[in-house]
């Protein structure tokens, strides 16, 4: 055993707890809009409706994403009560169990440095912790993918009969989770690696076929839920129309519509934006995978030829995103694995190589660009105890550049946690509760829920909030016309979220309501200089009423 790996054995677990821990207290922040909203709002339909077939969003019948997250977080609510926590906590534990196959996939490709070099990266990469903070389909969807390949590698080696199953059980969950693509990302790199190695009698293995028979069997509740909410009832109006199919969305315009640009849902592609999308995603680390690719494209020649199950898979994934017409930066995500593989196995080739000195200088340097960039948000929003964030701030940087550790790569791991814990202590306990408060739903939603008031109704006009939806107590009317609204206050009394103008024009038409609060709007995931600009952020900012409605007066309908 060398040094590096008795280093690496002496200090993995307790930089992998810290890592672990970094990761959590974005448990406990509110669940942010849009995304995080709306899908915690669908699964809260679920439970209150004791519906686990159709799926509710915006009002209406929701075709979007498939049921496993939304499966869940409804669970989760049932054991734990609606809240933030609960719908967060389920892809926090499917994150968990990403790291040990990241670890398992890493070991059994090169060995177990690799292995834990891998999973330390894995664990604070940006974009992976944002995930687990603001919660989408990716924690679920990159578990059961890293974990179906390690599954998969099982297969290959005729290792026991259960790794078919759970390798067909965990594809079949990231394929209800995201949808039918998912299966070219799996199954990509193992046919470029055949093809390498000219193994093409596998495609007459029984075990491949067995495994992708399970998956679709194992598949089979998704596509009945989706032939019951929508192929039983072409009346049902999706998307702007009639006759719309659930399985062939499912199937097709999900996904491949989506990369065609020809589906329901459209975008426009860049073919570099997951290029420039990673540099500050894969941060703290995004220096050391360039010079991996770099290495692995120019030096690493003759690689394990196995290997290429995970170097073509990347490859692959990597460029069907930046092909695809409809792109978002949290979708890269499910190459994080594969990325801190790839930048793992680097570092360890390269322990005592000169060019390590230089990445450790690039993330000494990075990290006091951070250190930079966060007193100056810290001082410029006027966030609240500026002060002790910065000397905390100031303090750990200073710490962490007089470390002397005789290992370059000891040294770029630490530096990198140091970093780490930096930026998400910033993040989680100064600036997202900061901009937390700006989301104005949230706010509005917990008032009606302190009253105890789960018998009145709720409505919400001219101010959409999914966070109002979510933290009401109980379901919330979208109201979508004026004539609807004055309906609705007929059956009186009721709670109301609405912008000041309509709030105002109630009260003047003679409505009988109380504001019960008026609390500052801003869209929070789209930031803007002006916003976090203490002296200018009132002139930014919508004002928001939650009216409870007494008695309709002598409100008209137009």
């Amino acid at each position: 055993m060398n040094t590096l790996e008795i280093s690496l054995q002496r200090y993995f677990p307790w930089l992998l707890m810290l890592g672990i821990l970094l990761n959590v207290p974005g448990l406990w922040l509110d669940v942010m809009e849009p995304d995080g909203a709306l899908y915690a709002t669908i699964a809260k339909h679920i439970v209150q409706h004791n519906d686990w077939i159709n799926l509710y969003g915006d009002g209406h019948d929701w075709l979007d994403k498939p049921h496993f997250p939304f499966w869940m977080a409804a669970i989760s609510y049932k054991f734990l009560g609606i809240d933030g926590f609960a719908y967060k906590l389920p892809a926090f534990l499917f994150w968990l169990v990403s790291l040990l196959y990241t670890y398992l996939t890493a070991r059994d490709l090169f060995n177990h440095t690799v292995a834990r070099i891998s999973v330390l990266i894995y664990t604070v990469a940006l974009h992976s912790t944002l995930a687990n903070f603001d919660v989408r389909a990716e924690p679920y969807l990159t578990t059961c993918i890293i974990a179906a390949i390690w599954h998969m590698l099982c297969i290959y080696e005729r290792k026991h009969w259960i790794h078919i199953f759970a390798a067909a059980l965990f594809s079949a969950c990231a394929i209800m989770t995201k949808g039918i693509f998912v299966l070219i990302t799996l199954g990509g790199g193992w046919l470029i690696f055949w093809a390498i190695t000219q193994q093409w009698q596998q495609l007459l293995n029984y075990r491949w076929w067995l495994f992708l028979a399970l998956t679709f069997v194992f598949i089979l509740p998704e596509l009945f839920c989706l032939y019951q909410q929508f192929d039983l009832h072409p009346e049902k109006v999706v998307f702007g129309r009639t006759n719309v199919s659930g399985l062939r969305f499912f199937f097709w315009d999900s996904q491949f519509g989506r990369f065609f640009n020809t589906g329901p849902i459209k975008g426009k592609g860049d073919l570099t934006f997951f290029l420039h999308t990673t540099l500050w995603a894969f941060l703290p680390w995004s220096i050391g995978l360039i010079a991996a690719i770099i290495h692995m494209v120019r030096f690493d020649r003759a690689p394990n030829p196995v290997r290429w199950t995970i170097y073509g898979s990347t490859i692959i994934t990597f460029v069907l995103f930046s092909l695809s017409k409809f792109q978002l930066p949290h979708y890269i995500v499910i190459e994080f694995p594969y990325f801190s593989i790839l930048t793992g196995y680097f570092l360890y080739k390269k322990a005592q190589d000169p060019i390590l000195k230089r990445l450790v200088t690039f993330q000494t340097i990075l990290m006091y660009v951070l250190c930079v960039l966060i007193l100056w948000l810290l001082f410029f929003t006027k966030l609240q105890y500026a002060m002790a964030g910065a000397i905390f701030t100031v303090t750990l940087t200073l710490g962490a550049t007089f470390v002397r550790l005789r290992a370059p790569i000891s040294q770029l791991l630490f530096k990198g946690y140091a970093t780490s814990v930096m930026l998400y202590v910033f993040l989680f306990y100064f600036f997202y509760p900061f901009l937390l408060r700006y989301q104005s739903g949230t706010e509005a939603a917990r008032l009606i829920d302190a009253r105890n008031d789960d018998e009145i109704p709720v409505a919400s006009y001219q101010s959409f909030s999914y966070s109002f939806e979510f933290y009401s107590p109980g379901d919330v009317r979208l109201i979508k016309s004026n004539a609807q609204l004055g309906h609705f206050i007929k059956n009186n009394p009721c709670y109301l979220y609405t912008t000041a103008a309509v709030g105002d024009s109630l009260l003047k038409a003679g409505v009988d309501a109380e504001i019960l609060a008026t609390p500052r709007n801003f869209h929070i995931t789209k930031l803007k200089l002006g916003f976090l600009d203490h002296y200018k952020r009132s002139s930014k900012l919508q004002t928001r009423y939650l009216l409870f409605i007494n008695d309709k007066i002598g409100f008209k309908a137009n």
